[in-house]
């Protein structure tokens, strides 16, 4: 790739970056390191993506409408949860300012064959999910597998109402991978829909994020990537970005997927 491609690619990616940090570790200061982390002399991140016992720190500290959203996560990581408990975590992430929720779908009732929990699952917690909050649907490809499946349940998540879908919570031996983003991006396409698509978990430098976003415009066109469609979920990506860009800057924060 020629320098000038590979730092404009970098400079796509940080717009699109959900910075992240869902280390069991993680703690108050992580999160001041993080939201500092976010705001780069080369531009801002799209998002960070913590848990959600620091969403109100996080919110103090970026402010009303601050440019980088506060994404944070609920049913997480297992998909377990009863419906009614993710719809309290939901409920509280918003109030304590969090833009974007990213919903672990019960993954593997819909294993067992109950494809219903999912679409109840997903339709829920979307109405909970009041404008302009927006949700951000993960599938676990890695545990679902099957390619079939993996497009069932792009289509429950899409049908049900979600704004963007995710390939992974980061937490499994396989996460992200080319072969489930091409299924969940096909999904997105056939749908006509306005769903966006969230690669996490092994996305770490600069040509990862390459791959997967001339995969997206082979699917859905050259320029459909933007913050409003597609996010990399991933904490390393950003060394590499900054590093590309020509800059110093922090280490980025412990690795989370």
């Amino acid at each position: 790739m020629h320098e000038d491609s590979i730092k404009a690619t970098a400079q796509k990616a940080l717009s699109l970056l959900d910075l992240t940090d869902l280390t069991d570790t993680c703690d108050a200061a992580a999160i001041d390191t993080l939201c500092a982390q976010a705001q780069t002399r080369f531009g801002n991140t799209a998002a960070i993506c913590i848990w959600p016992r620091f969403v109100a720190q996080a919110r103090s500290i970026l402010g009303a409408g601050h440019a980088v959203k506060i994404a944070t996560v609920v049913n997480f990581p297992s998909g377990d949860l009863a419906v009614e408990d993710v719809l309290a975590e939901t409920r509280q992430a918003i109030a304590d300012g969090a833009d974007e929720i990213d919903l672990v779908i019960p993954y593997r009732a819909f294993l067992a064959g109950n494809a219903a929990a999912v679409s109840e699952m997903v339709a829920a917690v979307k109405a909970a999910c009041t404008p302009p909050v927006h949700l951000k649907t993960i599938l676990e490809t890695g545990d679902i597998k099957d390619a079939a499946l993996i497009r069932k349940a792009s289509d429950l998540a899409i049908a049900a109402g979600s704004d963007f879908i995710k390939t992974s919570t980061g937490k499994v031996s396989v996460n992200a991978t080319l072969p489930a983003a091409e299924i969940m991006l096909t999904a997105i396409r056939d749908s006509g829909k306005p769903v966006g698509f969230k690669p996490a978990g092994g996305v770490r430098t600069v040509a990862d994020a390459g791959e997967y976003l001339a995969l997206a415009a082979s699917i859905l066109g050259e320029g459909w990537a933007t913050p409003q469609t597609f996010r990399f979920g991933a904490s390393g990506l950003l060394g590499d970005i900054l590093s590309v860009l020509g800059g110093q800057s922090a280490p980025p924060p412990p690795a989370s997927y």
